[in-house]
């Protein structure tokens, strides 16, 4: 018998293999969910633009016409004669409202984790918006993806838009803010850490919206839980990385300027006492000398941060945060996979 050769098949589209056509429509899919996203959610993507755009505006005034007014004012000032020129010019009329903006720089990762827990995920569940996303072919997977990868996207650029404006403005006028870089709205506004706590949020306002499937509860927690982050890792910030210790002979310490200052006192017998009052020992010079030397005093110490620790607290702390994100984010793909099974 003979064999016979198989007949040529013309490439249309309808002979295409089936993985092609399906990896073509899963990128459709995926594009569409997104673009879904993005609709949805159009009223948050606005006001989170015109937020970023505004509080940015504000440093560029603040930086380049309310700081020549201030100078001009604290000139004038000098010139009078006036005492405290800089406390009752440069310090309440320029520092004020650039601290502020930090504050809302630093701490914007608590509307995200609102935003992530009500609108984004809660309100879906609840509604049942998402069920019904979840039979028109998307799978839950894919729906969660998409639903974090968006506003992660759109987070990222505009916090990290702020912070480069930001850490521009601060150091600017640096002659003109009281505030140094261990103050917690200049630390946090200047650095990764920023970013790294809004997508925390976004990732915990998420997981949390997932196990309470209601909205106004969600919300409610997911602000509360990441408050609570910010303020356990601000607790434990100082022992991120290995402070400096320098000891004197003497009761006075050099330290360098704008040092971070986490402890003091005196070295008692070779070692460190904080609660040692020096003050004790009180009489002439030679008396208090004696005094001194029969409780084994030796010298003070101080343990500080110095400016230069700015960066590695900043990553190891971003580190930290970016690790409960990723612990987050693994469990809500868990928690989706194990619901929908």
């Amino acid at each position: 018998m003979t064999a016979v050769a198989p007949e040529s098949t013309p490439d249309t589209p309808d002979s295409r293999p089936a993985r092609a056509v399906r990896g073509g429509a899963d990128g459709r899919r995926s594009w569409g969910v997104a673009r879904s996203v993005l609709r949805v959610h159009r009223a948050a993507l606005v006001v989170w633009t015109l937020a970023v755009i505004g509080l940015s505006g504000w440093l560029v005034w603040l930086t380049e016409a309310a700081a020549a007014t201030e100078r001009a004012a604290m000139e004038a000032c000098d010139r009078a004669g006036q005492d405290w020129c800089d406390t009752t010019m440069g310090w309440t009329g320029y520092s004020p409202p650039v601290e502020w903006i930090g504050l809302l720089t630093g701490y914007l990762f608590l509307a995200v984790a609102a935003f992530a827990g009500s609108a984004l995920i809660g309100r879906e569940l609840e509604s049942g918006t998402a069920r019904l996303a979840w039979t028109q072919g998307v799978s839950p997977t894919r729906w969660l993806a998409a639903k974090l990868a968006v506003p992660a996207l759109v987070v990222t650029v505009g916090a990290t838009a702020l912070v480069l404006v930001y850490r521009w403005a601060w150091a600017a006028n640096q002659d003109l803010m009281y505030n140094d870089w261990k103050a917690g709205s200049a630390f946090l506004s200047r650095g990764p850490t920023t970013v790294a706590y809004a997508l925390c949020a976004l990732a915990v306002g998420t997981l949390i919206a997932l196990l309470l499937r209601r909205t106004l509860p969600a919300l409610a927690v997911s602000l509360a839980a990441t408050g609570l982050l910010g303020y356990l890792v601000a607790q434990f910030r100082s022992s991120f990385w290995p402070a400096l210790t320098v000891t004197s002979t003497t009761q006075d310490v050099d330290r360098p300027d704008n040092a971070w200052e986490l402890g003091n006192g005196a070295v008692i017998h070779g070692r460190r006492d904080p609660n040692f009052d020096i003050w004790q020992c009180d009489g002439t010079v030679a008396e208090g000398r004696r005094c001194l030397d029969d409780l084994g005093f030796s010298g003070t110490y101080v343990t500080y941060h110095p400016e230069s620790h700015f960066w590695p607290l900043q990553l190891v702390e971003s580190g930290v945060v970016l690790a409960v994100a990723a612990a987050a984010t693994t469990a809500a793909f868990l928690l989706v996979r194990r619901r929908t099974a």
